[in-house]
């Protein structure tokens, strides 16, 4: 019995099967998160399924000097009237005693207004306009983009100084405004971002 040879059988080597898999939907450019440390603080309670955040910011760190300028002042007053009057009377409290005094005030007034500055969150979302503050009581502003009629931006001497501003955001069905995002960074660009906002998913 003859064997027959085993010839080679060629082998064609098969193309790589391409499958185009449908790509995530990526944000667009107005879409960016632009301030990513802020988002994270933002309770995810108050987020609804699917909601992309826009934008998320704080008021600037110079808030806790600023919204609390007005009492830090009051206290150095009353402590330099109380001084003169010590002088003046001969009430027998000692300068040092004063000074600290005003240390510990002003310190208490300045670490109380830091507490605020860190309840303060305000979000830009596809779907709404967020803001959450408050220590002891915790307010929270909501509303659709489809109700906010207007959006203002107001720049007290205070805040131009320092480059900030406060925007304004103004409901359907009320002739004032509601609701503010207080001496934020970049006032300017914060309200493009919002107008885009308000024009793209409105």
């Amino acid at each position: 019995m003859v064997k027959t040879p085993l010839l080679p059988v060629p082998v064609r080597t098969a193309r790589p099967l391409l499958v185009h898999l449908p790509a995530e939907a990526e944000p667009m450019p107005g879409d960016q998160v632009t301030e990513q440390p802020s988002a994270t603080l933002l309770p995810e309670k108050l987020l609804q399924p699917g909601e992309i955040i826009i934008l998320s910011v704080k008021p600037s760190p110079g808030y806790i000097l600023l919204a609390a300028m007005g009492s830090l002042a009051a206290i150095v007053l009353i402590l330099l009237a109380f001084w003169i009057l010590n002088d003046y009377l001969s009430l027998g409290v000692r300068r040092v005693d004063l000074l600290l005094v005003a240390m510990v005030l002003l310190g208490i007034r300045l670490f109380w207004q830091f507490l605020e500055w860190l309840s303060r969150i305000y979000v830009l979302t596809d779907r709404r306009v967020v803001r959450v503050f408050g220590v002891l009581r915790v307010h929270i502003f909501e509303t659709q983009l489809k109700n906010i009629r207007h959006t203002t931006a107001h720049y007290s001497i205070r805040e131009r100084f320092f480059g900030l501003g406060t925007i304004g955001f103004t409901t359907a069905g009320t002739g004032f405004t509601e609701a503010y995002w207080q001496m934020v960074a970049n006032p300017r660009e914060v309200q493009r971002k919002i107008i885009q906002t308000l024009s793209r998913y409105r």
